[in-house]
């Protein structure tokens, strides 16, 4: 199976956000112990995730560890806008900018996923 995981989300937004985060989360570990191809990529407010999933202290920074190697990367124009951009870079994500949009530094295509017939689910 190819599954594209899209983490939408903001962490700003409390405990449902962290549900939302760690079920995403929890999902690409699955698929990924079942050798699944899984891309998990922050968009929008997501892009903010990854700045407290790398904290030691956090719920789900055993989770995010265990799934790092299928995170695709955060949505360069996204990060820009909610003011990510410094935390994706320190966390050692890439900028995705692979569609090409008027007024921004480009965003993560997620046409393409679905062009492509990845499973696709948005959390």
């Amino acid at each position: 199976m190819k599954l594209s995981i899209i983490i939408t989300s903001d962490p700003k937004n409390g405990e449902e956000a962290l549900g939302r985060t760690f079920n995403a989360l929890a999902l690409a570990a699955e698929a990924q112990a079942q050798g699944d191809e899984v891309n998990v990529v922050f968009v929008g407010a997501g892009t903010r995730w990854p700045g407290e999933l790398v904290k030691l202290t956090h719920p789900a920074n055993a989770l995010y560890n265990t799934v790092r190697p299928s995170i695709t990367g955060a949505s360069c124009g996204c990060s820009s806008v909610f003011g990510a951009t410094k935390e994706v870079a320190a966390c050692g994500l890439p900028e995705i900018k692979d569609h090409k949009l008027a007024g921004t530094p480009g965003v993560a295509s997620l046409r393409r996923y679905l062009a492509e017939g990845w499973q696709t689910l948005v959390f």
